[in-house]
């Protein structure tokens, strides 16, 4: 896989689909690795030139040490598109990945379009994260073994029926979880980063089309942080789905991919 830098931080990048299609540049979420991205990055690889990268603190990328912050993270997007040498991109992130994006929007003109799922202007006006979810994300027990451990963190990000009816599905996430997410120390970096984010007064300047996905019972960061970015954006569509968790684009992956589709083929 291709290397970026961005300065001293070695970053890890994947690119996949037809060098002259529209370039897609997916951002990641706390902790997770470039897997989190392939139930919308393989198909759309189809039509697009897509590219996916580790963020600084996991993977494959360096993780130096911390904290991070989101104007850092939204550096190393851009130095990825420098080594692919990509002038424009639509930019799709999820929860801190959908920080980066903002964050990349409001600092680089590169961005043709925003996609932003299951995400937060941040700031004292943004819905925090629950505490009860917190303590799932944070406070692992202490028996836990390293599959336990990830199993637990991920409770409140995904639905219990979904879970159920598909075990098979949640021990690949575990699998893939264990060989490339961020370590402590990085999970740790980047979770300073998205506490301290604050986009909420800078959104207004966006005059690039955007679009905000959000699960409605959505734990992790909940639903009303979809309605306050689509306040707060110029040119922003709002889509929800009923039902679907923070990992709505994994339990929905199809209506989402679909959805997502169709928002590239109107600004592509």
């Amino acid at each position: 896989m291709p290397t970026a830098h961005n300065g001293d931080v070695a970053l890890s990048y994947d690119r996949e689909g037809p060098r002259d299609a529209p370039t897609v540049v997916f951002v990641e979420g706390l902790g997770y690795g470039k897997w989190m991205w392939q139930f919308q990055r393989d198909p759309l690889a189809e039509s697009y030139d897509t590219i996916v990268f580790d963020n600084r603190g996991t993977g494959a990328s360096d993780c130096p040490a911390g904290p991070y912050t989101i104007a850092e993270m939204a550096e190393d997007l851009g130095a990825v598109l420098d080594d692919a040498g990509v002038e424009s991109a639509h930019v799709v992130g999820a929860s801190m990945g959908g920080m980066i994006a903002q964050r990349f929007a409001l600092n680089d003109d590169r961005a043709a379009s925003l996609a932003l799922l299951c995400t937060s202007h941040g700031g004292e006006d943004a819905v925090p994260v629950p505490p009860e979810t917190q303590a799932f994300m944070f406070d692992v027990p202490e028996d836990a073994d390293e599959r336990e451990a990830i199993r637990y963190k991920m409770t409140p990000a995904i639905s219990e029926g979904f879970a159920e009816a598909h075990p098979e599905l949640i021990e690949n996430i575990v699998d893939w979880r264990l060989d490339s997410d961020a370590s402590e120390a990085g999970r740790n970096a980047q979770a300073a980063a998205v506490q301290a984010f604050d986009a909420a007064d800078e959104l207004g300047s966006l005059s690039l089309p955007t679009l905000v996905m959000h699960g409605t019972d959505d734990e992790v960061l909940p639903v009303d942080n979809a309605h306050a970015l689509v306040d707060r954006l110029p040119h922003a569509e709002l889509e929800l789905f009923e039902g679907g968790p923070h990992l709505f684009f994994v339990e929905q992956a199809e209506s989402v991919t679909d959805r997502l589709r169709e928002f590239l083929e109107q600004h592509a």
